[in-house]
C-alpha cells in the first residue's frame, strides 16, 4: 500500500513518573525467589529490560491519551477542528464500552463530524490506526486524523507478581509463562497525520506492508476479555516459540517491505523494532540483516509497553535527533496473533512533544 499525500505532522507522548526498576520487581517477588531459589538479577539479564514506568492506580487509558492528543496538537500547525477521525488504539481500554476513543475525542475538543472508534489488535494497534487514517486522508475522506492509545501495565504487574508468590506449585519450567509479562510497561503515544498540503514540513509517509501468520494465534494469550471492570488480566506466553515465530514473521514481513518499497537495506538510515527485549531485538536485527547501531532502542527503561512502544521509541528517536532530517525511516512492528505491520517514511521535521530524559538513559548491558 502507497501513499502519495500523507505526512506524520507530530507526535505527542506522555510518560508515567513512577519507575519501577527490575530490582523491585524481584523484590516484590522475594516469597517466588526463595522458594524456586533464583537468582537474583535474572530479570534485567533475561531481558535486557532494567525499568518500567506505571500510571498511579485508578488511571484509566483516556486520561493519558487525552495528554498525549494535545501534546500532538499544541506542536502541530494543524487545527482540532481539521481533525476529520480519532482512533483510540492500544490494548487498555477505560470499558467494554462505550468506545475509549468518545472520552478522548471529547477532551480534545474534537468536531462533531469527525469518525470515532477504537482499533485493537495487541501491539500493532496504533500503527493499524496509522494505515487506516492515512487511507482516509489519501482518499480525499479527511484532511488529518489522530491516533493514540495508552498502556496501562500496573494492574498486569501487580496481579502477576502476586499470582506467583501465591501459586506454591509453580517449579523454575512452570512459572516461565509469566515471565513475559514482569517486562510490560506504561505509556502514551499520539500521531497525527495530516495531507501533505496541510504539513509541508511533516515526514511523508510512503507505504505500508502487512504480513499474517495467524498458526500461531495461541502463543500469547491474555484472560478472556476482561477490558472493562477490574483491569486485572493474567497473562499466558509462550516465550521462546513466541519468539522464533516472532522473528521468522517478521522477516518474512521485511522481504515483502523490501521488495514493496523498492528500498535497499543500504537505504533504510534508520529502524525501529516493537521493543521486546534484548534478545528479540538482536535476533530481529540480524534477520533482516540490519546493523544495530542504525536502530532506535527505549525497552531498556521503558520496557514492552504494547501498542505504544513503536510509536514511543520513534518519538523517542527523533526528540534526541538520533533520527534526522532526510532520513528514510523503517518502522518495524510484531504482535501477537502472529501478525506483522511494517511502514517506510521518509523524515522531515515532525515535531515531537513529550516529557522524555533529555538524553537516552544509558545501561552497561543493553543489548
Amino acid at each position: 500500500m502507497h501513499f502519495q499525500n500523507v505526512c506524520i505532522e507530530a507526535i505527542g507522548a506522555c510518560l508515567p513518573e513512577e519507575v519501577w526498576s527490575s530490582e523491585q520487581v524481584e523484590a516484590h517477588l522475594a516469597p517466588l525467589y526463595q522458594r524456586l531459589r533464583l537468582p537474583e538479577g535474572r530479570l534485567a539479564l533475561m531481558s535486557g529490560i532494567h525499568e518500567r514506568r506505571v500510571w498511579q492506580p485508578g488511571t484509566l487509558p483516556s486520561e493519558p491519551s487525552i495528554r498525549s492528543g494535545l501534546a500532538a496538537l499544541s506542536a502541530s500547525s494543524i487545527d482540532a477542528s481539521q481533525v476529520g477521525c480519532l482512533i483510540h488504539a492500544s490494548v487498555c481500554r477505560d470499558f467494554l464500552e462505550p468506545a475509549t476513543a468518545s472520552r478522548v475525542h471529547h477532551g480534545l475538543g474534537l468536531p462533531e463530524d469527525c469518525w470515532v472508534y477504537d482499533v485493537s489488535n495487541a501491539c500493532l494497534g496504533l500503527l493499524n490506526g496509522v494505515v487506516q487514517i492515512a487511507t482516509l486522508i489519501e482518499s480525499g475522506a479527511i484532511p488529518a486524523g489522530l491516533v493514540v492509545g495508552t498502556e496501562n501495565s500496573r494492574p498486569l504487574l501487580e496481579q502477576t507478581i502476586a499470582h506467583l508468590n501465591a501459586d506454591e506449585t509453580l517449579t523454575r519450567r512452570s512459572v516461565k509463562p509469566a515471565f513475559a509479562s514482569l517486562t510490560i510497561g506504561s505509556g502514551s503515544c499520539a500521531f497525527l497525520l495530516a495531507h501533505r498540503d496541510l504539513s509541508p514540513t511533516g515526514s511523508p509517509l510512503e507505504f505500508a506492508i502487512a504480513k499474517a501468520r495467524t498458526a500461531f494465534h495461541d502463543l500469547c494469550r491474555s484472560d478472556q476479555d476482561s477490558a472493562g471492570a477490574s483491569m486485572t488480566p493474567l497473562m499466558d506466553t509462550d516465550s521462546e516459540r513466541l519468539l522464533h515465530e516472532g522473528v521468522a514473521t517478521g522477516a518474512a514481513a521485511f522481504a515483502t517491505f523490501l521488495e514493496d518499497s523498492g528500498w535497499s537495506r543500504q537505504d533504510i538510515d534508520r529502524s525501529v523494532c516493537h521493543q521486546v527485549g534484548g534478545k528479540h531485538r538482536g535476533l530481529m536485527l540480524e534477520a533482516m540483516q540490519l546493523p544495530v547501531e542504525r536502530d532506535v532502542a527505549t525497552f531498556p527503561w521503558l520496557g514492552n509497553t504494547g501498542s505504544v512502544a513503536l510509536p514511543l521509541s520513534l518519538a523517542a528517536g527523533a526528540y534526541w535527533n538520533q533520527i534526522q532530517s532526510g532520513q528514510r525511516v523503517g518502522l518495524f512492528g510484531i504482535g501477537s496473533g502472529i501478525n506483522s505491520v511494517m511502514l517506510g517514511c521518509q523524515w522531515r521535521s515532525t515535531r515531537v512533544a513529550g516529557n522524555f530524559p533529555a538524553s537516552e538513559p544509558q545501561y552497561q548491558d543493553v543489548a
